[in-house]
């Protein structure tokens, strides 16, 4: 991974590179690094000013803030061929949060320089990228949204419909894609209520819980379950 032409390649790949020609393939590549993390390896720090932006090629990275007690918040957790990191690199502000590889991870780092000379030379490279971080704003804004509207139950039920996929029906298994206590930080909850819901749930006959494997067992009949409002 660390050649010049598997770093283009990989770029060439990824939804925000895809418009752009060979040639400018070639001059991200010229500014993009490889990085390898190891599980729990902590890529940056609350405070640091990043010089660019990160794309994860494999693994999981976990972005969360800190308290001074110690406490965490996950915010995200970013899966491969997503990126972090753009709207910090732009702002040139130290960052709110830090980064921890949940998993061995490989990510692809793309310098600052690089990316404000492929805006220069594609307006509609500019266009992508502000989409994108407008996405991100506008999943924010939905987290905002069910911490404040909708009960943990139904914000665990939400996420394991989303797991489970959009067009899923009838019986689903899938396998959590981070431990119950990130997975609790990222859903605003304590571990120890993600453990009961889940408990909850498979005592209704909605779920079965194998460590970090869910199965669904009726995809429709937890949607319904979860449109009706109740207290957490």
């Amino acid at each position: 991974m660390g050649k010049q032409t598997d770093i283009g390649g990989i770029l060439a790949n990824l939804p925000l590179f895809q418009q752009l020609s060979e040639d400018e393939i070639v001059g991200l590549a010229a500014g993009t690094r490889a990085i390898r993390l190891s599980k729990g390896q902590i890529l940056f720090q609350t405070g640091s000013l990043l010089e660019g932006f990160y794309v994860v090629v494999r693994g999981q990275i976990k972005l969360a803030f800190s308290s001074p007690q110690g406490n965490e918040k996950v915010v995200s957790i970013v899966e491969p061929g997503q990126s972090f990191g753009e709207a910090m690199m732009f702002m040139e502000k130290p960052s709110p949060i830090f980064t921890q590889a949940l998993e061995n991870s490989r990510l692809l780092y793309i310098a600052k320089q690089s990316i404000f000379a492929a805006i220069d030379r594609d307006s509609a490279f500019a266009h992508r990228m502000l989409a994108g971080l407008s996405i991100r704003l506008h999943g924010l804004i939905e987290d905002v949204e069910n911490y404040s509207l909708r009960s943990s139950t139904q914000r665990l039920i939400g996420f394991l419909l989303q797991l489970a996929g959009a067009s899923a029906s009838g019986s689903v298994t899938f396998v959590l894609p981070a431990s119950k206590h990130v997975i609790a930080s990222r859903l605003n909850l304590t571990p120890e209520t993600l453990s009961r819901i889940l408990h909850g749930l498979a005592e209704m006959g909605l779920v079965e819980v194998k460590g970090r494997s869910i199965t669904v067992l009726d995809i429709d009949r937890l949607s319904r379950f979860d449109q009706a409002p109740r207290a957490s």
